[in-house]
């Protein structure tokens, strides 16, 4: 698996990556559709802003949970084997979807995707970044996500397509049908026990946490992803519920052309800028930027109220006639420039935090921390900017998700780079 020449093409020549590619691909493209199904669950059931930020609040709660027990089981075990009963979960989570009856439900079912995508996004991670030359292992996580979002992009087009045209239960066949290819997949391609190097007595308990705790660039990213996830959870959830229910006469299909925008360039870019934080090194400063260019982006959301100045509707040819109103342009163009910050910061990111791991062989420790500092963000984040869009307005709510992502750029300008990394760091052992 040599790491010289080629691109993110070059390693789809790799049964390995394409494994794990898979996951992703599976993974991404069933969080995608399930946003888009949780906006006709809020319009169906009439919920409030509050109870819609529970749809993604409940979600992060249980990953909370279970996100550092999980990072000490994959350095210490059988990553495999997490990957398949991550997928088989995920089968679970389309039943229930399928056969939810009240918003109750829909809570429930959420936590259980909570743990499924868990298992997927932490234990795929950590193992695209074990397995991965040193020399390119940007180009291999930048590339891996570049999958996520190319698969995002299909849930979103797809996805709303199926429930336009077909409704719930068809579409939960197929993603179904496309996350048991993933099990195929990675059953027969990925090796036995790739990863989980570490023995347990010596990764990943809690004095490994302790100790990656205390390098200054380890909190610097860790208060960053609260900050930055505050902002950006109560993004993924609201954008399409306020696009399906604002008034603006737009169809769940056109809503996933809405979220495409975003999609489109993260998977566009995504690998390409990897690949050039390999070569550029400095990757905080690819992780600030992304910050900065995702608060604009936020700010641009509520300014779909005034799209009707700019932008005329558009009828199309297609679906008997699919009505573009003004505001599809504007949350469009909105979720593009969120697209290109997320690929600012998303490979930088990633492998900041293994390079960090490395130091102490716990990558997936590391990984956790980088997840679970994401869980206290998105649990308050969508039911915070939830209530204050109930009790003030859609420009207040988005300022205040911009206002959180700014507040992380900073706190991450101020603390990291301040130490050397580690050289020949020993972690004690025990919990």
């Amino acid at each position: 698996m040599s790491g010289d020449g080629g691109g993110s093409l070059r390693l789809f020549r790799n049964t390995e990556f394409v494994a794990l590619a898979s996951t992703a691909f599976a993974r991404s493209q069933a969080y995608s559709t399930v946003l888009i199904a949780l906006a006709l669950y809020a319009d169906l059931f009439g919920t409030s802003g509050t109870v819609e930020g529970l749809f993604g609040t409940v979600f992060a709660i249980m990953q909370l949970v279970v996100v550092l027990p999980l990072g000490r089981y994959i350095d210490t075990g059988n990553s495999k084997r997490f990957l398949l009963v991550g997928l088989a979960i995920n089968v679970a989570v389309f039943v229930g979807f399928a056969m939810v009856q009240t918003v109750e439900h829909v809570l429930v079912v959420r936590v259980l995707q909570g743990l499924g995508a868990s298992v997927l996004w932490l234990t795929g991670g950590a193992v695209t970044g074990e397995i991965s030359p040193d020399d390119s292992r940007g180009l291999w996580l930048g590339t891996y996500n570049q999958v996520g979002a190319f698969s995002s992009l299909a849930g979103d087009l797809v996805g709303g397509y199926l429930l336009y045209v077909y409704g719930f239960k068809w579409t939960y066949a197929v993603l179904i049908a496309i996350t048991t290819l993933a099990m195929v997949a990675v059953f027969f391609f990925l090796r036995d026990n790739p990863g989980g190097r570490a023995d347990p007595e010596d990764s990943t308990g809690l004095e490994t946490y302790r100790t990656l705790l205390d390098r200054t660039a380890i909190r610097a990213l860790v208060l960053f992803r609260v900050a930055f996830s505050f902002g950006k959870m109560a993004v993924i959830i609201f954008v399409p519920i306020y696009a399906k229910t604002g008034g603006f006469g737009i169809n769940e299909f056109v809503v996933g052309g809405i979220m495409a925008g975003g999609k489109l360039t993260k998977s566009l870019t995504q690998g390409w800028i990897g690949d050039l934080t390999d070569r550029l090194g400095n990757r905080y400063y690819f992780v600030l930027a992304g910050a900065l260019v995702y608060a604009v982006g936020t700010a641009m959301i509520p300014l779909a109220e005034f799209a009707g100045a700019l932008f005329p509707a558009v009828t199309l040819g297609v679906m008997g006639g699919l009505l573009l109103p003004p505001a599809f342009f504007a949350l469009f163009a909105a979720y593009a420039v969120l697209g290109v910050a997320d690929s600012l910061r998303l490979p930088a990111s990633m492998a900041l935090f293994v390079e960090e791991g490395e130091h102490f062989e716990a990558v997936a420790g590391s990984l956790s921390l980088r997840s679970i500092a994401w869980k206290f963000g998105q649990i308050l984040g969508p039911v915070t900017v939830g209530i204050v869009w109930d009790v003030t307005s859609v420009f207040v709510a988005f300022g205040v998700a911009a206002g959180m992502l700014v507040l992380s750029a900073a706190v991450f300008a101020v603390l990291y780079a301040v130490e050397p990394a580690p050289e020949g760091v020993d972690v004690a052992a025990g919990d």
